[in-house]
């Protein structure tokens, strides 16, 4: 009992708004002292030091910094600007074309990149002005750019998949490969559902005037792919040497980080200000993930203590159709928890909770990463407190509204359920054994 409510207060102080690190690292300190006594406490918090020395010399963790500095300095390349630019001038002759373009440039951003807020802010500032010029539903162009910019989540390099590879004890190599097919059917349905939607309802997402655009058509496509080309590159690199074994995702990490300077070379874009700059973002948002990881740590000791992984882990050994009664409930539950806390919150206290229990059923650990890494990704879109909702929110002009992006969201969430159930009920088709 008294791990059920240590569980439902970290909830609660969560949802009231206290910072994630310190609910985590208070709660399990009070909740220590209630169940252990305060030298109790003490010595059950002995053993902190030795985790957070395993937690910094984690050489899988060690990627998270690296990929995402290079996401920043991509970012500050002007890499999607350029991008976004060129492509939709290819695609614009197409009902729903400006659409298709920000779809696959969210995608190519995610290979790059991973950095979910940096590709949502981009896209928002860049391409939905521009959709909104040509016509654009507010709604589906919103929806556009908060799905497509939340790919970086299921497609990789993704800091989700590294962050459940080490809290599940899986090759993070693998989870990558893993979820390559996940990735590519979701940018696909995205488009198939615009290109339908466009379509039906021509008024929704209407063609580019193709008479506006100055320049020849073989002028435009030159200009496209010296804007596709490199980022291309740099994602064949990156993700090829972890999938050949060449290199671990760290040293790809590392990799890409390097890659990511020159790039803002062939850009134009590099002085030793960005380089400053990336790096001290990198420090906060690394910082900020390893603070939690830490806090995250203290809370599962404690609950782990207190006996409430075996409480949770009898519940879900008891329910009927076992393997797929677990499946369902852990998913259900995910879904529902992505409705009000963050991805990283889920990944540290939640997962390490379910993952003993799914060995125990027989599931394949890497479908089980796979499964709970497409759910996370829906926790970015869901209200109230979707975080690409907030992202776009930010950087969009005054006539698109908050209800506009929530009704936006609302069929690319389908979507991504849709994936997900399919992935459950027909896993031979994405590569896994179930």
């Amino acid at each position: 009992m008294i791990a059920l409510i240590m569980f439902l207060s970290a909830l609660l102080l969560l949802l009231v708004g206290f910072p994630v690190a310190f609910t985590f690292g208070g709660v399990a300190i009070i909740f220590a002292i209630i169940s252990e006594g305060f030298m109790g406490a003490i010595d059950l918090f002995t053993m902190m030091p030795y985790r957070i020395m395993s937690t910094m010399t984690n050489t899988i963790l060690m990627a998270i910094p690296l990929f995402i500095f290079m996401g920043i300095v991509l970012q500050k390349s002007k890499m999607a600007e350029k991008l976004l630019e060129s492509s939709g001038i290819l695609f614009g002759s197409v009902r729903g074309g400006l659409a298709v373009s920000t779809i696959l440039i969210g995608a190519l951003l995610a290979a790059s990149t991973g950095v979910v807020g940096a590709s949502v802010v981009a896209m928002g500032v860049i391409a939905l002005p521009v959709m909104l010029k040509h016509k654009y539903d507010p709604k589906l162009a919103s929806g556009v750019i908060c799905a497509s910019g939340t790919l970086g989540q299921i497609i990789p390099p993704s800091i989700v998949l590294i962050i459940l590879a080490d809290v599940m004890f899986v090759p993070v190599g693998d989870l990558f490969k893993a979820a390559v097919i996940p990735g590519l059917v979701l940018v696909g349905l995205y488009i198939v559902y615009v290109l339908v939607l466009a379509y039906f309802k021509k008024d929704v997402a209407p063609a580019i005037d193709m008479d506006q655009i100055t320049g020849s058509r073989t002028e435009q496509w030159i200009t496209a792919l010296k804007a596709i080309v490199p980022p291309l590159v740099l994602m064949v690199l990156v993700l090829g040497s972890i999938f050949t074994g060449f290199a671990t995702a760290t040293e790809s990490a590392a990799i890409g980080g390097i890659g990511a300077i020159i790039l803002s070379f062939i850009y134009r874009e590099f002085s030793w200000g960005m380089l400053h700059q990336s790096a001290l973002e990198t420090v906060k948002i690394t910082s900020m993930v390893f603070a939690i990881l830490i806090a995250a740590t203290a809370f599962s000791m404690v609950f782990s203590d207190m006996g409430g992984d075996v409480i949770v882990e009898d519940f879900m050994m008891s329910l009927p159709g076992e393997k797929w009664g677990f499946l369902a409930l852990s998913m259900i539950a995910i879904l529902f928890l992505g409705f009000f806390i963050d991805f990283v919150e889920i990944s540290f206290i939640v997962v390490p909770i379910l993952a003993p229990i799914a060995a125990n059923l027989g599931i394949d650990p890497i479908w089980f990463a796979i499964l709970i890494a497409m759910n996370l990704q829906t926790s970015f879109l869901t209200p109230p407190f979707g975080f690409s909702l907030f992202y776009l929110k930010g950087v969009a002009p005054s006539s698109v509204t908050t209800a506009h992006i929530y009704k936006g969201v609302i069929p690319f969430i389908m979507i991504q359920v849709l994936v997900l159930a399919a992935i459950i009920v027909f896993p031979e088709f994405f590569g896994f054994n179930g």
